[in-house]
């Protein structure tokens, strides 16, 4: 079996530990950032390079876009994108995440050596994944999700009571409480305002006592605010996001750019880090 860099999600809370960065790889022609830019294995590949070299913690791949309005694939189609890049990326030395909601490409991702799962649909899409999870004995990442947006939600409530779904569903599988990590969701089945308030209230999701990621990277509730018409122009949008997220107890941020947020959570860690007086 291939040799899985392990990958231990921090706490962050101003004491404990330095909010990790989540490199993100798509390897897809469809995404709605970056999509077709590194489909090609020897891009992806060198772009995992970069990220590395840039400071991520972990590398999170995708073989199946799953931004809104995106059509689903099968699953030996989103096998045949990553099988060609999951394994040497693995080699690279970092903890390698995979993005998907079905049991069985997180089932092969792991036997490959992944050794996070990051689910969209937080163990709720497929009956299989809690189990798939609970047997490869890796963290998953359960993000709130809905099939569309409704502006007179109370968006938190909603994330509480699907976090609490997802939460048993782990439980009951196994998946013990310090393999779990949760995540909001900006940007699914949410409104633009939705995406906002959440972020406002950020610090109140550490109620469920497990670490939280925050994933806003280029989304448009930047644009919504900074006009920023193409994807790629949303680089300062998307750190001060993330930023606001960390100090507010994200332990992970999920990003395109890693330099930049490598060295934010750097400074915070510098900031907010309880050291023992000299």
């Amino acid at each position: 079996m291939p040799t899985r860099i392990p990958y231990e999600p921090p706490h962050f809370d101003g004491k404990r530990a330095r909010p990790h960065v989540m490199g993100i790889l798509n390897v897809t022609p469809d995404s709605f950032s970056d999509g077709g830019q590194f489909h090609a294995a020897e891009a992806a590949l060198a772009h995992a390079r970069q990220m590395i070299a840039e400071g991520a913690d972990i590398l999170d791949v995708g073989g199946e876009s799953t931004r809104p309005g995106s059509e689903p694939v099968s699953l030996e189609m989103e096998w045949s994108r990553l099988d060609p890049v999951l394994g040497k990326v693995i080699a690279m030395g970092v903890p390698v995440s995979i993005d998907t909601y079905k049991a069985e490409i997180a089932r092969r991702a792991c036997r490959a050596g992944a050794a996070l799962v990051n689910d969209v649909w937080g163990l709720q899409k497929d009956p299989a994944m809690a189990d798939a999870v609970a047997e490869a004995g890796v963290p998953v990442v359960m993000m709130h999700n809905r099939l569309a947006a409704d502006r007179d939600l109370d968006i938190m409530s909603d994330i509480d009571r699907f976090f609490e779904v997802s939460m048993d569903l782990a439980d009951r599988a196994g998946i013990a409480r310090d393999r779990q990590i949760l995540d909001p969701g900006f940007g699914f089945g949410k409104t633009i305002e939705q995406n906002f308030v959440i972020l406002n209230r950020f610090e109140t999701l550490k109620k469920h006592g497990l670490p939280l990621l925050a994933g806003a990277s280029r989304k448009r509730m930047i644009a919504s605010v900074l006009n920023n018409a193409e994807a790629g122009e949303r680089l300062y949008g998307s750190l001060t996001v993330h930023v606001t997220a960390m100090v507010k107890g994200a332990a992970i941020v999920r990003a395109h750019d890693v330099r930049p947020h490598a060295e934010a959570a750097r400074m915070l860690e510098a900031t907010f880090l309880e050291r023992n007086p000299t």
